[in-house]
């Protein structure tokens, strides 16, 4: 028998030699891109479980200590609320388990106080039970309380009201095991397995870096290439980095309670100031970013002048975040990241020099006003970063168009200000 040789595709298809399947390109582009994806999900998951790693070995050792402390040295029969207490403070944002716990023995305490007040006033029931739990959330907000507070109130409350009449002596135990279950949380996280504050903020910093980065790029190269669907695929991305911002964020907070409640970390104190003082600057910088590849869109659409130092300055924005994300992750000075950053203003002084037009007037001078923020958040002070801005532009009084304006019309400005 004859061996068949033509390609898997088109035997699966069961067409002829010479025969073109018009689908054939599409169905194995399509493919491809699905395997792709999956490979990227894979990625995406392992990445996040790698991250999650010391918070659930934490979760995991804070519930069993709990239990145990309270179950064999204080003699509760049935510590629930202790693990589970323990548990939530750690599923609380980073950077927020003391104040969690201080909540959680407020709100045990609110609705101890309140369950206990009505069910002798009024006894248990229906009704009663709507009431305490109205009253409970109605005195929280009253005072002030916060949302875990509201929550914990109501929902102790709720137990006195419905378990008081058939478990005895029930408020103590739970008003110790919110006590326990918070402070065994804080010793595993300060003392037993406290996480490196540092890692925990490269590992969040690295997804909202990464993606400036991946966007500037993409946005040098749609300007060199006007290509403008490019350049609105990176605006969209980049409007979707609140995530990644607010997970930055949240690992700050995170690091700063841990090197204060963590003698271990203690010396780690001035790196992480470092870091805080950076998050405002890069979050600026994000910003600024979506308003440059902004109005790199709408220069594009508009047929706009493109000098060739322009996509570069954008180019040099991206290598100067990903300098930065790199001297951050090795604990160096930023110097190459500050460097990249003047680079990037000295390439849109040549490009507003050359000629450009509304809207690229506006992206030169947002490639300005990034740099700055990128070199504010390398260390330098504002008003040193801004001169050094100004000095890498450059003067000029070259008109955007590049050609003589005509009589009457308003002069540009000499260089584009920092936003």
């Amino acid at each position: 028998m004859a061996r068949d040789r033509r390609p898997p595709l088109l035997r699966r298809a069961g067409l002829k030699d010479g025969v073109v399947d018009v689908d054939a390109a599409r169905i194995a582009e399509a493919a491809d891109q699905l395997r792709h994806r999956s490979k990227a999900t894979l990625h995406d998951r392992l990445h996040r479980v790698r991250s999650a790693l010391g918070l659930a070995v934490q979760a995991g050792l804070a519930a069993a200590l709990a239990w145990v402390i309270s179950h064999q040295l204080l003699g509760n029969p049935q510590p629930v609320f202790a693990p589970i207490s323990a548990v939530g403070t750690l599923a609380a944002s980073v950077g927020q388990r003391l104040r969690r716990t201080v909540e959680l023995i407020i709100g045990v305490a609110v609705g101890v106080a309140l369950g206990d007040l009505l069910i002798y006033l009024l006894g248990a029931g229906g009704w009663q039970l709507g009431l305490v739990v109205t009253t409970a959330i109605l005195l929280t907000i009253f005072f002030g309380a916060s949302v875990a507070v509201v929550i914990q109130a109501a929902a102790t409350a709720v137990l006195i009201v419905t378990l008081s009449p058939s478990t005895q002596n029930l408020e103590i135990p739970r008003f110790v095991d919110a006590f326990i279950g918070g402070g065994i949380a804080l010793v595993v996280t300060a003392i037993l397995l406290p996480l490196n504050p540092l890692r925990v903020i490269n590992r969040a910093a690295r997804p909202a870096l990464d993606l400036l980065v991946e966007q500037l790029d993409v946005s040098a190269e749609a300007l060199r290439k006007r290509d403008r669907q490019s350049a609105q695929q990176a605006l969209e991305r980049l409007r979707e980095n609140k995530d990644e911002l607010a997970r930055f964020s949240e690992a700050i907070e995170g690091a700063k309670e841990t090197a204060t409640l963590s003698p271990a970390r203690w010396h780690r104190r001035d790196e992480l100031t470092h870091y805080a003082e950076a998050a405002d600057p890069i979050d600026r910088a994000m910003r600024n970013s979506g308003t440059l590849i902004r109005r790199s869109v709408t220069l594009i659409e508009d047929e706009e002048p493109i000098p060739e130092p322009m996509p570069d300055s954008v180019a040099h924005l991206a290598e100067s975040v990903r300098m930065l994300r790199h001297e951050f992750a090795v604990g160096a000075e930023p110097e190459k990241a500050r460097e990249w950053s003047l680079r990037a203003v000295s390439e849109a002084g040549r490009a507003y020099a050359q000629g450009v037009g509304f809207s690229g007037s506006v992206v030169i001078a947002q490639v300005r006003t990034t740099a700055s923020d990128l070199i504010v958040a390398s260390g330098i002070e504002q008003e040193e970063a801004n001169r050094l801005v100004r000095q890498a532009f450059g003067d000029t009084e070259q008109p955007p168009s590049g050609q003589a304006e005509p009589e009457g019309a308003p002069k540009p400005p000499t260089a584009p200000p920092l936003g």
